[in-house]
């Protein structure tokens, strides 16, 4: 099914494709150069599944200028990373030692996210993504949510196979009337789970589109939000042309990506 709606995808849409600009990583490389990084998991699924151009930031904290950047692009994707939020940013308990942290991302991510909203850009968030959202809106996370009494374990298992490690993990069930039920047509589905933050107190002005079996949120949207806005904690770019329900929402950013260029324009 989902191959069959990806030749759809490629045959109907146009080749004018909708500039989205990817938050990345910066890592420090042997210990002697610092290189911004974004998995080809997220560009593949962004080229394929939303058919748009995604385009790297350097994250360079605040030296870039936010207006600037909304300015040029007809999207914004935050994808997830190895690294966490730093808990300042939410007047978190400090981290455990050795929890790799990304600063200058944070320093991007934070106020882009809140400009991106205000402007109607669409904007679409996953797993560390969806964390920053719910950070820069104010809201706070669980550093280890394994930890926390009432959840399951949403860590995979390093030791596995990596497509075991992203193989469906929990079902989550979607809230009814909400963007996920519209995009794909269903109430409950399952997904993978490869996280150690998530969401403590959601942050004001967001509403829960989806929740895992132990009652975690899954996924929100912004409230009364101009243009399009999506965050989720699993990790629906994994394969997304052989999942019908990932495919779908990557087709419905793009598509989101496409009307605000249009309109714009």
């Amino acid at each position: 099914m989902a191959s069959k709606l990806l030749v759809w995808h490629r045959m109907h849409m146009p080749r004018n494709r909708p500039l989205v600009a990817v938050i990345p990583d910066r890592r420090l490389i042997e210990e002697q150069h610092h290189f911004h990084m974004v998995g080809e998991k997220y560009l593949r699924a962004l080229v394929v599944g939303a058919d748009v151009f995604p385009v790297m930031l350097p994250a360079l904290g605040d030296e870039l200028e936010v207006a600037e950047i909304l300015d040029r692009v007809d999207g914004l994707f935050l994808p997830g990373s190895p690294s966490n939020v730093e808990p300042a940013h939410y007047q978190g308990t400090p981290s455990e030692p050795g929890t790799l942290h990304d600063p200058e991302r944070d320093a991007v991510a934070l106020p882009l996210i809140p400009a991106a909203i205000r402007s109607g850009i669409p904007l679409f968030t996953v797993c560390r993504g969806f964390q920053e959202m719910n950070v820069a809106l104010g809201g706070t996370l669980h550093q280890l949510i394994h930890e926390v009494p009432g959840y399951r374990m949403h860590k995979a298992d390093s030791d596995e196979p990596i497509d075991v490690q992203y193989g469906p993990s929990h079902e989550i069930t979607f809230t009814p009337g909400g963007l996920l039920a519209t995009i794909t047509g269903k109430q409950t589905v399952q997904v993978n789970s490869l996280h150690s933050q998530a969401v403590d107190q959601l942050a004001d002005g967001l509403d829960v589109e989806a929740t895992a079996d132990d009652g975690l949120i899954e996924a929100f949207v912004v409230r009364d939000a101009p243009g399009f806005t999506l965050g989720v904690q699993w990790h629906p770019e994994w394969a997304v042309t052989e999942n019908a329900d990932s495919l779908e929402i990557f087709r419905a950013f793009g598509q989101a990506c496409r009307a605000y260029r249009d309109r714009e324009a």
